[in-house]
């Protein structure tokens, strides 16, 4: 009589990674259906496991899969109204067109106030999200913090002013503010002053090192700065405080467009033409630009790009890749107002 043979023993994850030749970290991922896997890596386990007749445990795979689903967006700012801000909506733009190429979710969080601190520092200890894309840094903000202690994965969203760290996604804010304040140099201007956003920012110390080095290039001296907030109100009372101090000025170049908006309200409430009288040129060519009288010459920064790239970049490290830090270009987008 013959002997019954053993029931045959299941197809174990290893072995599945084995017949793929993958890792099994990368099987782990296909099998639980995580996102972030190449095409041709999730066709070999996907085949594997057809071969194979590989089934997977399920208490072990809810067990396995710490994956969340979401990615935070921090935004340092001085209130609510920040993601009304043109330039915000616009990077919210980019990372969530390069989201819907994956399973994650998008979840905003404006962490300025000691109560945003705080529920952001508890979203990420518990591991509410997968990872974290970090803007609008102030100094030594603790964002950098709470971001570092939760051990994920971290884009910076433009460098912080303090260090470099290993993932960001920046634009070329130096060689962009040195064209701006080339081309008023280029139109004849010699007293171009800069109103700058708050000094404890990445992006104000390398768009004002941008405008020095060009003048000094040009033989010139910086003329005179004045610091705002990034705000058109802000840029406004800076220009009337430019035109208490130095009345002569003939050009100015703002640290942004919602600056230079404000600038040039002032310049005609104090009676002065633009660009007879004085010249001004802003940074990031949003959709206000267009919409100044005159319209405005500005530094262009592809926003958009800038959070698609820093969502893209999120997406590589939570698959396990090591991508490189990444610097966008700008240009000028040469209008009436210089």
């Amino acid at each position: 009589m013959a002997t019954p043979a053993s029931p045959r023993r299941p197809p174990t994850l290893d072995e599945v990674a084995e017949r793929a030749r993958v890792s099994r970290t990368v099987a782990s991922r296909v099998i639980n259906n995580v996102p972030h896997v190449s095409r041709a890596k999730r066709d070999a386990v996907e085949k594997a496991i057809r071969e194979l007749g590989y089934t997977p445990n399920r208490a072990a795979r809810a067990l396995a899969t710490r994956q969340t689903g979401v990615v935070v967006l921090a935004v340092s700012g001085d209130g609510p109204e920040v993601f009304a801000d043109p330039f915000f909506a616009q990077v919210i733009v980019g990372v969530s067109a390069a989201l819907e190429q994956t399973d994650l979710h998008l979840v905003l969080s404006l962490a300025t106030t000691g109560n945003g601190q705080q529920r952001l520092e508890s979203f990420l200890r518990t591991r509410g999200a997968d990872g974290v894309i970090l803007m609008a840094l102030r100094g030594n903000d603790p964002l950098i913090g709470t971001a570092a202690e939760s051990g994920l994965p971290t884009v910076f969203g433009g460098r912080p002013l303090h260090g470099t760290p290993p993932w960001y996604v920046d634009v070329d804010n130096v060689g962009g503010a040195r064209a701006a304040t080339e081309h008023l140099v280029a139109g004849g201007r010699r007293r171009i002053a800069m109103i700058t956003g708050p000094a404890d920012t990445g992006v104000t110390q390398a768009r004002r090192r941008g405008y020095t080095e060009a003048l000094v290039l040009a033989g010139l001296a910086p003329y005179a700065s004045e610091p705002a907030d990034f705000t058109e109100s802000g840029g406004a009372e800076a220009m009337r405080g430019l035109l208490r101090t130095h009345p002569d000025l003939d050009a100015v170049f703002a640290a942004n467009d919602n600056m230079a908006a404000g600038a040039l309200r002032a310049l005609r409430d104090a009676g002065r033409t633009v660009p007879g009288d004085v010249a001004v040129v802003g940074f990031d060519d949003l959709p206000i630009a267009v919409h100044t009288e005159p319209r405005l010459t500005t530094v262009h920064q592809p926003v958009q790009a800038l959070g698609r790239e820093a969502a893209r970049m999120l997406v590589a490290l939570l698959d396990g890749q090591q991508p490189a830090p990444l610097i966008l270009p700008t240009r000028m987008a040469v209008r009436e107002s210089a």
